[in-house]
């Protein structure tokens, strides 16, 4: 796109330019703040100017133009002078917190052409964080701008030096010839050569299976299967980090406190998930032990609730804790309360969403149903097409697993129905958590935990709610497991202890729901799917690859929360092992119901349709039918997706006109080849995209963007708005349902409350799940949502901006249509009892706790 540009011949100019940088104190978290420090001093040190910013001007940091319209002997763009950094420009509007800026001069003439990269080197024994550099009045061009965002260690790291691209993208076929080697060069330095233990300071991009799970040098009890690589645990990739193999087992990886992962996926910007992200830390090495010394010391405390008053006392006045306790824990980064009430010291936490209108409501049958439509884990019911339920575990091994629900435990509350109307009608669905589970059963059951693999059959009533019918839990057969299950059968009940046991059974469910969702609907459905995604972006596509520029945003800090769950959260003894019910089964479960992943079901309409929960209809707005009409999560969801696949569509059409074109495309090509078959290489038989079209592109991209930002959205952003009370969303359970003549049963009822919490998540593990999920739930201060970019020079081309500001403006259009649907008093779903809007998929967010907004990216 330089190509044309002559002029006339100048000799001796120079170039005047603008780099950008963040000081390595500025963004160093342990610098800001050490565990249990006070966040305060650490908001000091951004202010200050502790590294005095000359250290970067004499020989420190030099750069060196690239040209993109003239070569050299060899073919390659012609190197320009070093150049060193020459002042600091204390004034300049655009500046970001605690970015620097320098002034430079580069030497140029007309033999040297049009800039299309530079290299820079940093002499210095610290690294920085490069922004950006403007190059302005460039004679007969203009300006140009180079997005960067890159960590720049000192030159001695590396065989190849720093190279950055100007923000023009090119197709591979259409990169200036001056650049074609040095695109090449960076992609292939990107991908390393698989081999070897990667340094902080790398930038390299591999996959490897999650063998990294488990200690077993701990022993037996710490090992953990290796996932991915295999038929029995498939799995998406992760990256690579080429630690040595554990001294026990060679096929597990060892562990140690840091995990590598490229340098440029660590938080390079100023923002608040810095705190978020490494509280995520000090909860697992810091307040699990605080806690665990009070708890299971029974002289201080009992490890349970003694009554729903007492839950929501952790909102209303905290729970009191030993002086030293605190200490060690508090105050966590930006999360509790600590506070002095009658001269004592308290834990406190926001009160969620869900008890603000009423502390009730949660109980109530609508609330418990509408959250399968408008709750955490929105994208799990299905419309009931067959009646019994069947099973699809393999009957040679399990036996008979076929619901034994029966039409006459229905029909009494059809409305005058038959169950075969109800099903014709489309009026009843199902929260099917039987298979899931029931293969693991056994061993969860040997353990402290006791839970029920779970059916939950609902009835679409004519106001558009849904009404609970019945619930089945089953349990493995005492005769073994082919011999199929055994299942007690619950119906509503409203008062008497039928009351109390509806109440358990509809716990029992929720749990089986809150450990899918926490396991399969966001961390492996989000999180470890997209994670392939980004390194073979890394690999194949170059930065001024135009699907490099689409998708990047995308990306950002998903490798860094990912590789930081796998250290604290779902590992060997982390803390979804430790507060939910699948427990050491957690991660292999997952791996189990990866079987069933697909990707091109991951499109918002395709998922309605695999559900039942809408059929195609090209005269519909979105081209599907909803069968429930109140659907919160696809009825925004769809408003969301459609903006996407548009603006989507708009894009990839200025670069590829024709099918032909996407066909060419070498790297796009790798990059897609390399997704199926490495990145997800356990599922490459699956249903791919063949890449071969235009119209697959788009659909793909739409997908990949939906996962990461609409649908992680949905399913992380509400985990504290309904789950920070454990009484509606509990993730344990620890007893049957009681039997008529135990004590169990005689505690039901004349204690029910007691006996509720005697069964679902107790306080120690409620207080450390809450501290989890209320740090998954925020957003940081500088959260980028969709629609929106961390710099409005991110391409040169002005037809992809103009797209771009047209998908914004939908987004901001469709935030007001939610808006006014919330306000709509026949929607009923869109509120229910608990009065709390269905908000989780408005694009934009304050910071903070906000139960809305739209990340483009998986940050936390």
């Amino acid at each position: 796109m330089f190509s044309g540009v002559h002029g006339m011949l100048n000799r001796g100019q120079k170039i005047k330019g603008t780099v950008v940088l963040m000081r390595k104190n500025v963004l160093d978290i342990n610098s800001l703040t050490s565990v249990g420090g006070v966040i305060g001093s650490g908001l000091d040190i951004l202010g200050s100017t502790v590294d005095n910013l000359t250290a970067f001007l004499g020989r420190s940091v030099s750069l060196q133009l690239i040209s993109s319209t003239k070569a050299d002997a060899n073919g390659k763009g012609k190197l320009g002078k070093e150049t060193f950094l020459e002042g600091v420009i204390t004034s300049l509007p655009t500046l970001g917190a605690g970015q620097s800026a320098f002034k430079i001069h580069f030497e140029w003439d007309d033999d040297f052409g049009i800039p299309g990269a530079f290299y820079i080197k940093n002499f210095m024994q610290t690294e920085f964080f490069l922004v950006s550099l403007i190059l302005e009045d460039i004679p007969n061009h203009g300006t140009i701008y180079f997005v960067c965002n890159s960590w720049i260690y000192n030159a001695k790291h590396f065989k190849n030096d720093r190279i950055f691209f100007a923000n023009t993208p090119y197709l591979p076929s259409e990169t200036p010839a001056p650049l074609a080697q040095y695109r090449e060069e960076e992609l292939k330095n990107l991908r390393g050569d698989g081999t070897g233990e990667r340094k902080e300071w790398e930038r390299i991009y591999d996959y490897d299976v999650y063998n990294d799970l488990g200690d077993p040098d701990k022993g037996e009890k710490h090992t953990r299967p290796v996932l991915g690589g295999s038929e029995t645990h498939p799995y998406p990739r992760r990256c690579r980090t080429g630690r040595k193999p554990s001294k026990k087992d060679p096929n597990s990886e060892s562990r140690t406190s840091d995990i590598y992962l490229p340098r440029d996926e660590a938080f390079g910007h100023l923002k608040s998930s810095d705190f978020l992200v490494y509280g995520l830390k000090s909860v697992s090495q810091d307040v699990v032990p605080a806690l665990q010394s009070v708890f299971f010391d029974l002289n201080f405390t009992p490890n349970e609730f003694d009554s729903f008053d007492e839950v929501h006392g952790l909102y209303d006045g905290g729970i009191k804790l030993p002086t030293n306790v605190l200490s060690k824990i508090s105050p966590l980064p930006v999360l509790k309360e600590v506070f002095r009430t009658d001269g004592e010291q308290a834990l406190k936490f926001p009160p969620p969403k869900v008890v603000q209108a009423t502390k009730s409501a949660w109980m109530t049958d609508e609330e418990f149903a509408r959250e399968m439509l408008a709750g955490v884990n929105p994208n799990v019911i299905r419309c009931l097409k067959v009646f019994p339920p069947p099973s699809k575990l393999d009957s040679q091994v399990y036996g008979d697993h076929t619901s034994k629900i029966t039409k006459e435990h229905l029909e009494p509350n059809l409305e005058g129905l038959t169950v075969d109307q109800a099903i014709q009608k489309e009026r009843l669905f199902i929260l099917d958590h039987h298979d899931s589970i029931m293969p693991y059963l056994r061993r969860i059951n040997s353990t402290s935990t006791k839970a029920y693999a779970t059916r939950t059959i609902l009835f679409l009533k004519d106001d558009g709610t849904l009404k609970p019918l019945v619930i089945e839990l089953s349990l493995p057969h005492p005769d073994g497991d082919h011999h199929g299950a055994v299942s007690d059968i619950y119906l509503p009940a409203k008062e008497g202890v039928e009351s109390s046991q509806w109440l358990l059974a509809k716990a029992y469910v929720i749990v089986n729901d809150s450990c899918y969702h926490q396991l399969v609907s966001h961390w492996l459905n989000t999180h470890a799917v997209i994670e392939p995604f980004v390194i073979a972006t890394h690999r194949h596509l170059s930065f001024v690859h135009p699907i490099y520029k689409l998708l990047y945003p995308h990306y950002r800090d998903t490798m860094n929360i990912n590789s930081l769950a796998r250290g604290s959260l779902v590992n060997d003894g982390g803390i979804i092992e430790q507060t939910f019910l699948w427990g050491r089964y957690s991660m292999e479960m997952s791996s189990v119901l990866y079987k069933n992943w697909v990707f091109i079901e991951q499109s918002l309409p395709a998922d309605l349709i695999k559900r039942g929960m809408a059929y195609a209809d090209s005269a519909s707005p979105h081209g599907v039918q909803l069968v429930i009409e109140d659907y919160p999560y696809a009825v925004d969801g769809l408003e969301i997706w459609d903006a996407i696949w548009i603006w989507v569509k708009d894009y990839v059409s200025l670069y590829y006109p024709s099918d032909e074109k996407l066909q060419q495309d070498s790297e796009l090509q790798a990059w897609w080849k390399e997704i199926v078959e490495v990145g997800h290489g356990d599922k490459k038989d699956g249903k791919w995209p063949t890449m071969q079209a235009c119209h697959e592109l788009i659909e793909a991209c739409t997908i990949i963007i939906w996962i990461a930002s609409a649908l992680h959205a949905a399913v992380n952003f509400g985990q504290y708005p309904y789950g920070g009370l454990v009484l509606n969303r509990p993730t344990l359970s620890r007893r049957f349902m009681p039997k008529k003549g135990t004590p169990e049963y005689d505690e039901l009822v004349k204690s029910p409350q007691k006996a509720y919490l005697k069964t679902i998540t107790p306080k120690f593990q409620t207080l450390i799940d809450l501290s989890v999920i209320e740090i998954l739930s925020r957003h940081a201060s500088d959260e980028l949502y969709l629609g929106e970019r961390d710099n409005p020079n991110w391409t040169s081309d002005s037809s992809a901006l103009e797209a771009f500001k047209k998908f914004g403006n939908k987004l901001a259009e469709i935030e007001k249509k939610l808006s006014q649907r919330n306000n709509d008093e026949k929607l009923r779903n869109r509120r229910g009892p608990v009065q709390m809007p269905y908000t989780l998929l408005y694009p934009s967010s304050d910071e903070g706790l906000t139960f809305r907004g739209i990340p483009n990216s998986i940050s936390i």
